[in-house]
C-alpha cells in the first residue's frame, strides 16, 4: 500500500480544505490559523485533524519550521494547501468601497444610468493582500512538491488580478507546472452554489483538471446537484433547534411573506406586489432572501447582518448544523466559540467535497510515478 501523502494547511481556517484534503488521500500533518477559535475548532475533532494544529502569524514561519512542524525530513514530498483572506477581494468589497467604481456599480443595481469609470482600477489598502504572497514564500522555501490555492473568484478582477497572476508566475519560474481552476461547490456534490478559484500546482506534471461529478440535470453519467431540501432535511426537528434562529425585528413580517426562492424583490413593485415596501435592485441580492428546499443554497456568508440571508424557507435563521452541512463538513463536526464565531467559521470554508477534488488532482501529479514503479 502507499503512504498517505503528507499534507500542510495554511490559513486552516474551521479545516474545510484539511478534511478535502483526507478525502483525497492525503495525510493532513499540520494545520496553521492565527484565529484561536478555528484553532480550538480544530482541535475539537482530532479524528479529522490529527496533525499539528499550530496557531500562529504565517509571517513569522519559516518553509523549515514548517516542515519540522509536520514531522517531514528535507527529503520528504508534501503537498502546501490553503487560502489566504478573501476579504479584500470579495464582491462585498465592491460594494461597501470607496470611489468612482462602487458608485457606479452602486448606480447600476440600482437601475440607474452611471458613466464607467475610465480611471485605472487601484485595490484598496489592506495588509491582508500580502498573505497571498506568505503563502508562496512558505510554499518555496519549504520545497513543497505540490500545492493548492484557492480564493474567490473576485481575485480575478482587474483590480486584483495582478496578485493572482504574480503567484502564478513565481511558481512557474521555480519549476511547476500550474492548472486554473475557477470551480462551483454544486459541481463536486455541495449542496451550495459556492464558487471558488484554485491554482493547482506540482513539481511533477500538470495537475490534471478536477472532473466534475455532478450537474444541474442528470446527465452523461453526471449525478444531479444535491439540494438544500435534501442537506437539511435531518436537522429540521426540535432537537437541533436553537434560541438565535428566530427571527424578530424591523422586517420579520416581510420576512415571513417571502416565498422559498425569493428576496425582498418580492415586496416590490417589479414583482407585482400591490403594496411594495422596496424598489427592485436598491438592496444587496442576499436582503431577506429565502432558501428553496428544490433547489441548492446560494453562498453562505462569514459575517451576515441580522436580515442577511440565505434564510430558511420557513422563515427561520439556518442552524449551525444545517449551515455545516451545505458546506459539506461532517454531520458531527464541532465548532468552538459563540454562534456568531461559528457562523463565521463556517462562511469561510472552502466546501470539503470541492477541496478533495482539487487536493486530489495535486496528490496524482506525484504519486503517479510510484504506482507505475510498482
Amino acid at each position: 500500500m502507499t503512504r498517505q501523502m503528507p499534507i500542510i494547511d495554511l490559513f486552516a481556517g474551521a479545516g474545510g480544505l484539511g478534511i478535502g484534503a483526507g478525502q483525497a488521500g492525503g495525510e493532513l500533518r499540520l494545520s496553521v490559523d492565527n484565529d484561536s477559535f478555528s484553532c480550538e475548532t480544530m482541535r475539537l475533532n482530532p479524528g479529522l485533524h490529527g496533525g499539528h494544529v499550530m496557531e500562529a502569524d504565517v509571517t513569522t514561519l519559516t518553509g523549515a519550521q514548517l516542515r519540522k512542524a509536520a514531522g517531514l525530513s528535507a527529503a520528504d514530498d508534501f503537498v502546501m494547501i490553503g487560502g489566504a483572506p478573501c476579504q479584500p477581494f470579495s464582491k462585498a468589497a465592491y460594494w461597501v468601497d470607496k470611489g468612482d467604481e462602487a458608485a457606479y456599480r452602486r448606480a447600476r443595481a440600482r437601475g440607474e444610468a452611471a458613466l464607467k469609470p475610465t480611471e485605472p482600477l487601484v485595490a484598496r489598502p489592506d495588509s491582508r493582500r500580502t498573505l497571498v504572497h506568505e503563502f508562496w514564500r512558505l510554499t518555496r522555501e519549504s520545497e513543497a512538491s505540490a500545492f493548492v490555492f484557492e480564493n474567490v473568484p473576485s481575485i480575478l478582477h482587474p483590480r486584483n488580478k495582478h496578485i493572482f497572476e504574480a503567484l502564478r508566475a513565481d511558481a512557474e519560474a521555480a519549476g511547476y507546472a500550474t492548472r486554473k481552476v475557477v470551480a462551483t461547490a454544486t459541481n463536486y456534490g455541495a449542496p451550495q452554489m459556492r464558487q471558488r478559484v484554485f491554482l493547482l500546482g506540482s513539481l511533477n506534471g500538470m495537475p490534471e483538471e478536477p472532473l466534475e461529478t455532478h450537474a444541474e440535470t442528470a446527465e452523461h453519467g453526471m449525478l444531479p446537484w444535491r439540494t438544500s431540501g435534501d442537506a437539511l432535511a435531518e436537522f429540521d426537528g426540535p432537537d437541533f433547534a436553537e434560541d438565535a434562529e428566530v427571527v424578530q425585528g424591523r422586517w420579520a413580517q416581510h420576512l415571513a411573506d417571502i416565498p422559498p426562492g425569493m428576496n425582498y424583490k418580492f415586496h416590490s413593485a417589479w414583482a407585482g406586489h400591490p403594496s411594495p415596501t422596496f424598489e427592485a435592485e436598491t438592496r444587496y441580492w442576499n436582503f431577506l432572501l429565502k432558501l428553496s428546499p428544490e433547489r441548492p443554497s446560494w453562498t453562505i456568508p462569514a459575517s451576515p447582518g441580522p436580515w442577511t440571508g440565505p434564510f430558511h424557507w420557513s422563515g427561520r435563521r439556518l442552524r449551525i448544523p444545517e449551515l455545516a452541512a451545505l458546506q459539506t463538513f461532517p454531520r458531527d463536526y464541532r465548532f468552538a466559540g459563540p454562534r456568531r464565531e461559528q457562523v463565521r467559521q463556517i462562511g469561510n470554508a472552502v466546501p470539503a467535497v470541492m477541496g478533495s477534488a482539487m487536493v486530489s488532482a495535486a496528490i496524482q501529479t506525484l504519486v503517479s510515478d510510484a504506482r507505475h514503479a510498482a
